[in-house]
């Protein structure tokens, strides 16, 4: 016979679908204090463009060819390039601008067609950038997920890339996690609980920087603040969990066989989010790239060592331009 179940169990599992199903919507969700509009927190080199309907942060410095557009990782903005961008604009006109969600680039909360979190909007939206301030061709520069947008523009829109420098980029890891939580993540439920999840990169914030650097020592304390200031931004947390909701797999290392455009490939020996091995392998299945391993830096070579940063960069563009 088969074995039924009691009044008893179908009282708890009743009890643990309602605990599920409504748990949720009893837990508290308090509002963001002390948040400001993005353009309250600009700094006086701070531009604000329309792009795809979208205010976008950007911040540009030198003149003439070529031009580097620079993208910035997860958690990050386009502080992240602050100690680069002059010694870059000694070679050229950089841009650089804050990617949806992240820094003082606008988080819509609602929006019309295509998601401005996704993948495809990122790389529409590098390439409204370039059209905005009139440029044909660049070299697109993208850390870690940046360089997936910057490797997917120059898929998409080879005609507008002419080179590629990958700094420890997420080619092989990253996506939102596995497909099964997707559903799961759509749920109002967790709709409603994701802004408290996104909260808790505030906490872990200083931590998860630390993880990014070779030697955490070297931080000061204005470069944490630097990190903090888009935390100020109103609906940062909202956007956050959009974001989240929105990444997927990159499916990059499907096509690497089509990158014929010249590529510097640029790691710390030391990084722990985005492992060093990964970039080696990714430079070696390239057709035409260049690799340069940073020695006494994790994550973020272009913040911890920026100067052997630059020696890289500026050897890559002489190999372009002999």
């Amino acid at each position: 016979m088969k074995p039924r179940i009691g009044r008893t169990g179908l009282a708890i599992l009743a009890g643990r679908l309602t605990a599920v199903l409504v748990g949720p919507y009893l837990v508290p969700v308090p509002p963001l204090e002390g948040t400001l509009p993005p353009k309250a927190l600009a700094d006086f080199d701070s531009q604000f463009i329309e792009i795809n309907g979208l205010s976008v942060h950007v911040k540009t410095m030198g003149q003439s060819q070529p031009v580097f557009v620079l993208l910035h990782g997860f958690g990050a903005s386009l502080y992240s390039w602050q100690a680069v961008m002059a010694p870059l604009s000694q070679h050229g006109t950089v841009i650089a601008f804050d990617r949806p969600a992240f820094g003082l680039t606008e988080r819509p909360l609602t929006w019309e067609g295509q998601n401005p979190y996704g993948l495809e909007a990122q790389v529409a939206l590098t390439v409204g950038v370039l059209d905005h301030f009139g440029v044909q061709q660049a070299i697109l520069v993208g850390h870690s997920a940046g360089g997936t947008v910057s490797m997917k523009t120059a898929l998409a829109h080879p005609e507008r890339v002419s080179a590629l420098v990958l700094v420890d980029p997420a080619v092989y890891s990253g996506g939102g996690g596995p497909v099964w939580m997707r559903p799961l993540l759509n749920t109002p439920q967790l709709r409603r609980l994701g802004p408290l999840f996104a909260r808790q990169i505030r906490a872990r914030g200083p931590e998860m920087i630390e993880l990014a650097w070779h030697n955490p020592a070297l931080l000061q304390p204005e470069m944490i603040e630097v990190y903090k200031k888009p935390l100020q931004v109103e609906n940062w947390d909202k956007a956050l969990w959009e974001f989240t909701l929105a990444s997927r797999p990159s499916g990059l290392a499907e096509h690497l066989n089509e990158f014929t455009l010249p590529v510097l490939v640029i790691t710390g020996d030391h990084d722990r989010i985005v492992p060093t091995e990964d970039s080696l392998r990714l430079a070696s299945v390239l057709p035409n790239a260049e690799l340069v391993v940073i020695t006494d830096a994790g994550h973020v070579p272009h913040e911890e060592r920026p100067a052997a940063f630059m020696d890289a960069v500026s050897n890559f563009l002489s190999i372009l331009n002999p």
